[in-house]
Parts: structure tokens; C-alpha cells; sequence
């Protein structure tokens, strides 16, 4: 049957394109429509585009001259849209706020920085940024997280969710597969209302409701309970995924780390969780990736993150009408970091070779 098979799949990647008259047609007609589609983003978006402004021209040029795309709303205003509502002249921090984010993935991404200090840089940049965007100290003026937003605030939701997500998803998928009673109904119930409610309900409840149950007087910053949300809602996402790759280990696995005397947390840590994440590596990428854009719905509430910026562009009196250049902007900044994250998996996950375990 095997043989069969891999004689039928060669038999069809060796098909010819133009086998007969309909494929012609077909392939005729989609490489003419594809032509016409590419000839017209061309003319629009970069023979007839208008790219500049005269000072003090307003929109008045771009609302007059329509065949092609107007991106001086962009280049006047991508300043708001990757810093957000910071304020302009301390435009730097926010600026070294992403270097250092960017300089965090990159180390992540070298396996010589694969070392035990690697976990407290996860923990020491997205401190180190909360203090330089706070300020109030040294000199910094201070700026209050509600001014926060753009670019940096997407990289803080999504880091610190996902990286403060990752040891808690490991207890909730080791509780899950416990063989006591308790906890492994508490870790299913977690698991299951957590990633049974969408995240826009979580961001609703802790903007509007957690606030409620606090004491008098008491306040938590808005920004804390949205990340707080976040971290909840990834890790009950991840608890799944690596719990998958644990049921993926072996028994030969956990009996070989027993035999050589290791209890079940050194076991664990050591032997079993090393190659699970090595096996889930697509699925954990995947996460990051969905939940990276997930970060846009704080917008809801009052939290303008790189595509909140871009709304707040696009309701300017002066701008509207523009939205469409200002969308395929935040749509290539989120592509050439996401895109960039996908490859580099892609060849971690080959790098590191087929999984030998058994």
C-alpha cells in the first residue's frame, strides 16, 4: 500500500502544468488576472502614490491627486503610531525601549547565549523598560502607562505574557496529568474556562471588573491587570500545548531518568521538559504569533498598542479617509517581525534534528 501510494504522489508532482486545453485556460486566465492585480498595487501604491507634503498643505493634495496611494500620512505621523501617546521629546525612551526588547530576542535567538543567565535577561529587559518608560527618576520625567502605547507596548504585552505564561503553563500541564485527584481537576478546570472564554472577556473583566473587588482607596494600574489577563489566557493555551508534547515523551524516557536516580522535579526539569518543548517548538511559535497580534485588543480598553496608534490616526479629521496606507504600514511591521519569528523556528526546528527519543 505504501509503495502504491508514493508511486501515485510521485505520478502527480510530475504532472504536467498544460496537460490540456482547461489547464491551459485556467493557468492562462489566473496569470492574467494575477498580472492585472500586481500592475495595479504598482500604479497605486508607488507610481501615483504621493509620499511628501508641502509644509502646511494639509491633506488637501492627497484628497485631490486620488489615483494613487497617499503614504505623507505615514510618514508625518509614524512617530504616533510606533511611540504612541508618549510624549514627543522623551520619544528616545520608548525608541531604547524597543532596541532592548529586539536585542533580548536576538540573544534568545543564539544558541551560545543558551546559558542559566538567559532566563533572569527574560526577567531583567521588560523590567528595565517598565522603569525607563515610568520614569521619575534620574531626572526622567515621569509618564504615567496610560501615555504608553505604539510599538513598545506590543513588544511588553506579548514578552512578558508569553515569557511570564511558560512556568505556569508547565505546572497546569504537569497538573493536568497528576495522578491526584484535586489537582488535576483544578488544572482541567483552569484549562478549560480559560481557553473556553475569548480574551476580549478576560480584558473586559479586568478593566472593569476586578477594580470592583478591591478595597477602598486601592487601585492596580490598568496596564498590570491587561498584562495579568494576558499571562492567565496564553498560559492556559500553552498548558495544552505542553502537555502534548509531554504525552509525546516515551515511558522509556522517565524509567531511564528513574534509574539513574533521579526524583521527579530534577527528572522533569532535566530529562522530560527539555525535549517536550523540543517536540512542540511549531506549536509554541504559533502562540506567540496569535497571541502577539491578540495584543491589539487592549485597544478596548484605552490601551493603544502599535494598531491603537494606527486607529487613533485614522479617526485624525485631517486623515480620515487614509486608513487604508495606514493599515498596510502596521501590516508590514507586524509581518517583518512575525515573518522573521516563523523562519527562525522553521530553522531552529531543523537544526536541531529529528527527536531520538524512545
Amino acid at each position: 500500500m505504501s509503495a502504491a501510494v508514493l508511486r501515485l504522489g510521485r505520478s502527480v508532482r510530475r504532472a504536467p502544468m498544460f496537460r490540456d486545453r482547461t489547464n491551459v485556460l485556467a493557468s492562462l486566465a489566473l496569470g492574467l488576472g494575477l498580472a492585472w492585480l500586481v500592475a495595479r498595487l504598482l500604479s497605486w501604491a508607488g507610481l501615483h502614490a504621493i509620499w511628501t507634503l508641502p509644509p502646511g498643505a494639509g491633506s488637501e493634495p492627497c484628497r485631490v491627486a486620488r489615483d494613487g496611494a497617499c503614504w505623507a500620512v505615514v510618514h508625518e505621523r509614524f512617530r504616533f503610531i510606533l511611540m504612541g501617546g508618549y510624549p514627543y521629546g522623551q520619544h528616545w525612551r520608548p525608541a531604547l525601549a524597543c532596541v532592548l526588547f529586539l536585542g533580548l530576542y536576538a540573544a534568545s535567538a543564539c544558541r551560545a547565549c543558551w546559558r542559566w543567565w538567559l532566563p533572569f535577561v527574560w526577567v531583567a529587559v521588560p523590567a528595565a523598560v517598565v522603569l525607563l518608560l515610568r520614569g521619575g527618576f534620574w531626572g526622567l520625567p515621569g509618564v504615567p502607562s496610560e501615555s504608553w502605547g505604539g510599538l513598545p507596548l506590543t513588544f511588553l504585552l506579548a514578552t512578558v505574557g508569553f515569557g511570564a505564561a511558560i512556568p505556569f503553563a508547565v505546572l497546569l500541564a504537569l497538573g493536568r496529568r497528576s495522578g491526584m485527584p484535586a489537582i488535576r481537576a483544578l488544572s482541567v478546570a483552569y484549562i478549560e474556562l480559560l481557553r473556553g472564554v475569548p480574551l476580549v472577556t478576560f480584558l473586559f473583566m479586568a478593566s472593569l471588573m476586578f477594580p470592583l473587588f478591591l478595597p477602598q482607596g486601592f487601585a492596580i494600574d490598568k496596564l498590570l491587570r491587561a498584562q495579568l489577563a494576558i499571562v492567565m489566557v496564553i498560559a492556559a493555551t500553552l498548558a495544552e500545548v505542553v502537555r502534548a508534547g509531554l504525552q509525546g515523551i516515551p515511558a522509556g524516557q522517565y524509567e531511564a531518568a528513574a534509574s539513574i536516580g533521579l526524583r521527579f522535579w530534577p527528572a522533569t526539569l532535566l530529562v522530560i521538559l527539555p525535549q517536550a518543548f523540543r517536540i512542540t517548538i511549531p506549536a509554541l511559535v504559533n502562540v506567540f504569533i496569535a497571541f502577539f497580534k491578540d495584543t491589539s485588543l487592549v485597544a478596548i480598553i484605552g490601551l493603544f498598542d502599535l494598531l491603537g496608534a494606527a486607529k487613533a490616526v485614522i479617526i485624525d479629521p485631517r486623515w480620515v479617509g487614509f486608513g487604508v496606507e495606514v493599515y498596510v504600514f502596521v501590516a508590514g511591521v507586524y509581518f517583518a517581525f512575525l515573518f522573521a519569528v516563523s523562519r527562525y523556528s522553521l530553522w531552529l526546528e531543523k537544526s536541531l534534528g529529528p527527536s531520538r527519543v524512545a
